[in-house]
């Protein structure tokens, strides 16, 4: 703990530091990036199948939530990118040094359940895709998770970076298919004016919403990426100021594309098939088809679909390895070769590859990703509770929250809290 305590100070005195300041440009170039590539990641196959199904059931009425999450992810992630810059640490290395060996594994138990949840997700989507185009399972899935393991393995964290993003814009299809959907404006105004409905299903769906947005493996992500990248010589303030604009960017960006789902979804199947289940992916995207097109379903939706997929896979095969190696004082960089990290490789595709074949057994994706995300909601207690309690304990004063900003965060996180203990109650009862 003092060792922390006392690298977060020499930070702090950095911060203080007055040297030159590099163009704007300059900044964002060199620290961009995680921010972005969890955000992307944030939009993954079993939030795309929620939105989905959020606009089928209830139409426009969960857009609202999906807006004011906005600065409730921000507020979120923002405090892991100062927890990573300031201690230099990764959040289970921090938890570890901070509350002991005990809370770590912890900590570690819950990540593993969310990964492993994700995962199963994320190569569902795949399979969903590939089925709708008339590839098999074993296909879709085994390629995916073949590539993804090869880029795990090569290594280096810009290039690992730089092709998830690269895909995860794939998911920005679905912007231009929610106004080809001609969504209904008087409808989604009355909907955005009646943002509860009382009946079965919609704190369920509301729960998973929630859980689809912030989930416990972007925390672990985002804190060692933003070390794994390095700060190439920035003024720390100005990398502080970056890491954070990053992070805004991705977080309305990754909501953009969650409400682009709902209007596209209920614009059509809220309108046609409106509380109707939805039983597969290839289902969603049928639905579609008479309302875009053959094509447009398949290109949008599918598309779309794979984007979220791997890129959210890949994030979370990293946040596992990451936390896990965290915990147990293993090596874990990006930019060290299998051979220096063995234990954190074997973690990352031994992860990829449980993922992989569990989906092969999942009966139903629809069901399993809204269940997942649900699952995501009941954990945020937990990983909530130690991100507020090491921003508070770690960080030095110059660093750590004040005034109107302590307290609009603690309130945001406590309602989280709150929302996550009640569908744990509601799950369990």
């Amino acid at each position: 703990m003092a060792e922390v305590v006392g690298r977060s100070l020499d930070v702090s005195r950095d911060l203080e530091d007055r040297r030159p300041r590099l163009a704007p440009w300059t900044v964002l170039l060199a620290v961009v990036g995680p921010g972005l590539m969890v955000m992307l990641a944030d939009t993954d196959a079993g939030s795309v199948v929620t939105a989905a199904q959020s606009g089928a059931r209830f139409r426009y009425v969960l857009v609202l939530p999906e807006i004011l999450l906005i600065p409730v992810l921000y507020l979120i992630q923002e405090m892991t990118v100062r927890l990573g810059l300031t201690t230099q640490r990764g959040h289970g290395a921090l938890i570890r040094d901070t509350f002991g060996r005990g809370w770590a594994l912890v900590s570690a138990a819950t990540l593993f359940v969310a990964c492993v949840g994700a995962l199963v997700t994320e190569f569902a989507g795949v399979a969903g895709v590939g089925a709708l185009v008339g590839v098999s399972r074993w296909v879709s899935v085994g390629v995916a998770a073949a590539a993804l393991v090869s880029l795990v393995l090569l290594g280096r964290y810009r290039r690992v970076e730089h092709v998830g993003i690269a895909v995860g814009a794939l998911e920005l299809l679905f912007i231009p298919a929610a106004f080809i959907a001609h969504p209904h404006v008087a409808a989604m105004a009355h909907d955005l004016s009646h943002p509860v409905v009382a009946g079965s299903g919609f704190s369920t769906l509301l729960a998973a919403n929630v859980g689809a947005v912030i989930m416990p493996w972007m925390i672990f992500y985002q804190q060692e990426a933003v070390i794994d990248k390095g700060r190439h010589g920035l003024e720390p303030r100005a990398a502080l100021r970056s890491a954070r604009l990053d992070t805004a960017t991705g977080a309305v960006l990754t909501q953009v594309i969650m409400i682009a789902v709902v209007v596209a979804s209920a614009a059509t199947l809220g309108v046609a098939r409106r509380g109707a289940p939805l039983g597969s992916i290839g289902q969603i995207a049928s639905a579609l088809t008479p309302f875009l097109g053959h094509r447009e379903a398949v290109l949008f939706f599918g598309l779309g679909m794979i984007g979220a997929s791997v890129v959210a896979a890949l994030v979370v095969t990293l946040a596992g390895a990451w936390g896990l190696s965290e915990v147990l004082g293993w090596r874990h960089s990006l930019n060290d070769v299998p051979g220096t990290a063995p234990g954190f490789y074997a973690l990352a595709v031994g992860g990829t590859a449980i993922g992989a074949v569990l989906v092969l057994a999942a009966p139903n994706l629809v069901n399993l990703s809204v269940d997942v995300e649900v699952l995501n909601a009941c954990l945020l207690p937990v990983v909530l509770g130690f991100l507020l309690a090491l921003e508070a304990r770690t960080l030095p004063a110059g660093v750590r929250m004040r005034g109107a900003r302590r307290v609009t965060t603690y309130a945001v996180a406590s309602v989280v809290i709150a929302l996550g203990l009640a569908t744990v109650v509601s799950t369990f009862a």
